[in-house]
């Protein structure tokens, strides 16, 4: 993909379907030097309790999406945005603005040797138009019945759920053929963490590269 002229931080888009392994793969980046900018997190960040965002999505949605604490309850929103693809594009039309104008003031202010810029539904973004900024794209490859194992584990998410999620974004396969290129985080014996380390610090190294040659 091309950067924008007026881009001084060469960016490569990190992405790949949920259970995927992106906050541990960008950990390793962030280690070796990359300035990381997590479009999660950002989400995570804009709805925190008694934010402007949490009082909206408050308004719109009820008290059943809150915690005992009074703190956003996650999956109660996931299980209400997946059964109701209405609900899902006003929550779609409230958050991602404000991510994007968030990420754009992140590129800014970065210092990082390059930008890991990771965001789950990238290629269902590019296809609107949206992240053409990008120079590179980095897709995670992991097959689907391990990403259900890996929610199961981490979250009380059901597998219904889970696979409704999985279902709403883009396919494995087409996430691979808009690739530059490729993590392998399956979990086999030959794909241990020491080897993920090694994928990783091995596009480091080339991404460093390409930066140097951009500028």
């Amino acid at each position: 993909m091309q950067n924008n002229s007026q881009q001084k931080t060469y960016i490569v888009g990190l992405t790949g379907g949920i259970g995927s392994g992106k906050s541990t793969i960008s950990t390793m980046f962030a280690q070796l030097g990359a300035d990381i900018i997590d479009a999660d997190e950002i989400s995570r960040q804009l709805v925190e309790k008694d934010s402007p965002m949490f009082a909206k999505i408050l308004a719109h949605f009820g008290k059943k999406i809150l915690r005992p604490s009074g703190d956003l309850d996650r999956t109660a929103l996931r299980e209400i945005i997946f059964s109701r693809a209405q609900e899902k594009k006003w929550l779609e039309a409230l958050l991602h603005p404000a991510i994007k104008d968030e990420i754009q003031y992140r590129i800014t202010q970065s210092t990082g040797a390059y930008i890991i810029l990771v965001v789950p539904l990238l290629v269902e973004q590019l296809k609107s138009g949206h992240y053409n900024f990008i120079d590179r794209i980095l897709v995670i490859d992991v097959p689907e019945e391990i990403q259900i194992k890996r929610i199961i584990e981490r979250d009380d998410s059901s597998d219904e759920l889970i696979r409704q999620i999985i279902a709403s974004q883009a396919s494995q396969q087409q996430r691979l053929s808009l690739a530059d290129d490729i993590i392998d985080n399956r979990d086999q014996a030959d794909v241990s963490e020491k080897n993920l380390q090694h994928q990783v610090k091995q596009l480091h190294r080339y991404y460093l590269k390409l930066t140097m040659s951009a500028t």
